[in-house]
């Protein structure tokens, strides 16, 4: 059954928006989007390690996406119901060291007033790890983890 849509808010701009900016990996920008109490995490790691606001979820991506030579996201099939919106994409991941690996994702938002409440992103791990220098999972060991949310039980 098809559902006529009455509302003519947008939610896939916020979306459109906030991938723009962390593509180019403006951090400052990619905050305007998350709603103050945004929950962000990766589902391969589950809700224990989510993040919980812009300022943190920006912190938890920076572990992963500042040291990296080039990030780049490329945009794929975006479908919404109004207020989730589902993102089909791709990442291409480069090191210094000359490491690639290009990542398939599947990302969940929730979008309310304007601003991304829920980001959950479905990825391979193993795929990363598989790509990624020798050094990548213990870099991890000095980061700043000051942004641990544990979401279970709000996701």
């Amino acid at each position: 059954m098809l559902v006529e849509r009455t509302d003519t808010t947008d939610v896939t701009a916020p979306v459109h928006g906030m991938w723009q900016a962390l593509s180019a990996r403006d951090w400052d920008r990619v905050q305007t989007y998350l709603a103050p109490d945004c929950i962000y995490l990766d589902m391969p790691v589950g809700p224990a390690a989510a993040a919980r606001g812009p300022e943190d979820i920006v912190k938890r991506l920076k572990i992963g996406l500042e040291p990296l030579a080039g990030y780049q996201n490329f945009p794929g099939l975006m479908v919404d119901n109004g207020v989730d919106v589902m993102y089909e994409h791709h990442e291409q991941w480069r090191w210094a060291g000359g490491e690639s690996a290009t990542l398939k994702f599947v990302t969940v938002h929730k979008v309310r007033d304007g601003k991304i409440t829920l980001w959950k992103d479905y990825w391979d791990m193993a795929a990363l790890a598989d790509c990624a220098p020798p050094t990548w999972l213990a870099d991890f060991a000095t980061a700043d983890m000051s942004w641990v949310f544990d979401a279970t039980g709000l996701v």
